[in-house]
């Protein structure tokens, strides 16, 4: 019964099959290949839009790199306090970038607000002693597993763009808000402003594959010298392209996501119906957080669950002594009677 995070389970079996069929004859190197052009192409014809994306292995690459385009190293970021750019990426933005400094503000239920965003803005008085506002960035799915809505993004767009700010994207986990959110790739992306996307496949049934993707193709001018100098040109390419055309056809991201979501949705349902428990935010994607009585937790455990304690200063409502607040993560790959046994469990 692992719940841990979407990052425990394996590859697609349709991405290896993809991989081993790239593994035969020879290919150019460093991005020449066919396949990562093609992949490149086909995100041009998921967002219904011609982009320039960039393969790269790692999402704290992907996040770095594509903030490094939208921000000085006399820069600020402002993003969620639980987003992975602020406390997830051990200062990776901060070096990409060459020094701007991320701003985390506490949203409600994981998410920013124009309204929070612009109470920020307007603490930056002291001109060049403040770093100069450069952009925002938003996680979609969001850390806590709610999703950013296109008008909820477009206003964020409308209130930054007036001030020369950017707006990144950061899709680990896209496939499970495109799902969630039922809104199109676009509409969640560049038609609600997003400059650029950290679009995310490992967590969803690749091996190790991110994109940086942009819809202002502008920015990519000299996105080849960052990947290189940022270690993230990979020698045998295919291997990448291979893994984004296998995620993308037949929209198996978007099929696995369904998957996950729907078994988040089935765990959440039973945990709401045991009374055991309360589920602390909506569950709009493949993620439930909830609080339980610490004996609960312990005899889970016991009986081989395994799931994550959360950072309780997410929650509103506080929590007790004798409360734990822990995070569920549901995957594609996830056996559908292990949320029946888990349930049973509580039972």
């Amino acid at each position: 019964m692992n719940f841990a995070s979407d990052n425990v389970y394996g590859v697609h079996p349709r991405i290896l099959a993809a991989l081993n069929d790239a593994n035969s004859g020879t290919t150019p190197s460093y991005g020449s290949d066919d396949l990562s052009k093609r992949a490149e192409e086909r995100l041009s014809e998921v967002f219904e839009k011609e982009v320039r994306a960039f393969l790269v292995t790692t999402g704290t690459a992907a996040n770095g790199l594509a903030l490094s385009t939208i921000s000085p190293p006399f820069g600020a970021v402002l993003c969620h306090a639980e987003a992975h750019a602020a406390v997830d990426e051990c200062g990776s933005p901060e070096m990409f970038t060459g020094g701007a400094k991320i701003i985390g503000l506490h949203g409600p239920e994981g998410k920013i607000t124009p309204a929070l965003i612009d109470r920020t803005l307007k603490g930056f008085i002291r001109g060049e002693h403040d770093p100069k506002p450069a952009a925002v960035s938003i996680t979609n799915a969001s850390e806590l597993g709610t999703t950013y809505k296109p008008d909820e993004i477009k206003a964020i767009s409308a209130l930054i763009k007036p001030r020369g700010m950017k707006l990144h994207m950061d899709g680990a986990r896209f496939a499970n808000a495109v799902v969630g959110s039922g809104a199109k790739p676009a509409d969640l992306t560049w038609k609600a402003g997003v400059d650029v996307m950290s679009f995310g496949a490992t967590k969803n049934g690749a091996m190790m594959l991110e994109a940086v993707v942009f819809f202002n193709t502008a920015l990519a001018e000299d996105f080849v010298y960052r990947r290189m100098r940022g270690g993230q040109l990979v020698s045998k390419s295919r291997y990448l392209g291979a893994q984004m055309l296998a995620y993308l056809e037949d929209d198996l991201w978007l099929r696995n996501a369904t998957t996950a979501n729907a078994l988040a949705a089935k765990l959440a349902d039973g945990l709401r119906q045991s009374g055991r428990v309360r589920v602390a935010f909506p569950v709009e994607a493949n993620e439930v957080f909830v609080v339980m009585p610490s004996g609960l937790d312990r005899r889970l455990r016991a009986a081989g669950a395994q799931y994550f304690e959360w950072m309780p200063d997410s929650l509103d409502s506080g929590l007790r002594d004798d409360e734990v607040f822990v995070r569920f993560v549901l995957s594609y790959a996830t056996a559908p009677d292990t949320v029946d046994r888990f349930l049973t469990a509580i039972k």
